[in-house]
């Protein structure tokens, strides 16, 4: 069987057992969203948002790419931000790396990797701004997954640097930033930090409203 037709078969599975639990499951599922959280996440088909969180349909607003980044110049994420915030009124944005990234695995090397190239360029720069760490790392899996973490934490703070979310903090008191990594070894997800609103922002980056 062609493997498409498997994707359609396993749909039409779901779908009866959604229904079988609750008949009005995609009647309501057709309202309007209202999610509270919206994950930022990588592309990684090892690492499914609803699946890892436990959360159903309609409860998270999804953006992935490869590792998980936040760059202010794209208007993709930044789009999907600002709709999360100020439509949706999510109360958590979560930016979610994962260890054994390919992509951060491919911001250490000197490969080329075409387009690539560009997106993982602020990756490249959080490894060469913390070389001295990384020249006390000795083994290369701890400084692969050294720098998700870094990667990650740096994502959150491009965030709280947006005036998207320095606005929503004046007018909504939200939402939360969090910085998250998924192990794939153990599927457990690790808090690396939280940013409430109105904590405090380095001045250069603070927006007046």
């Amino acid at each position: 069987m062609d493997r498409t037709k498997k994707l359609l078969l396993a749909n039409q599975a779901w779908a009866r057992s959604k229904v079988e639990l609750n008949a009005n499951f995609f009647k309501d599922m057709a309202q309007d969203q209202q999610p509270d959280y919206l994950w930022i996440g990588c592309s990684d088909s090892r690492v499914p948002p609803s699946e890892i969180t436990g959360t159903d349909p309609g409860q998270m607003f999804v953006h992935r790419n490869i590792a998980n980044l936040v760059i202010a110049t794209d208007m993709n994420v930044m789009g999907v931000l600002q709709y999360a915030i100020e439509n949706l009124k999510v109360k958590h944005v979560i930016v979610c790396g994962h260890y054994n990234c390919g992509g951060v695995k491919a911001a250490m090397t000197n490969q080329s990797f075409g387009l690539l190239n560009h997106w993982i360029r602020n990756i490249k720069d959080t490894f060469h701004a913390n070389s001295l760490e990384f020249s006390r790392i000795k083994n290369d899996v701890d400084r692969v997954n050294r720098l998700v973490e870094l990667n990650v934490l740096n994502q959150v703070r491009t965030l709280v640097h947006t005036s998207v979310v320095q606005k929503a903090w004046k007018n909504l008191q939200a939402p939360a930033i969090h910085g998250w990594v998924y192990d794939l070894n153990n599927g457990l997800l690790k808090e690396l930090e939280t940013i409430m609103p109105g904590d405090k922002i380095e001045p250069e980056y603070r927006f007046e409203f």
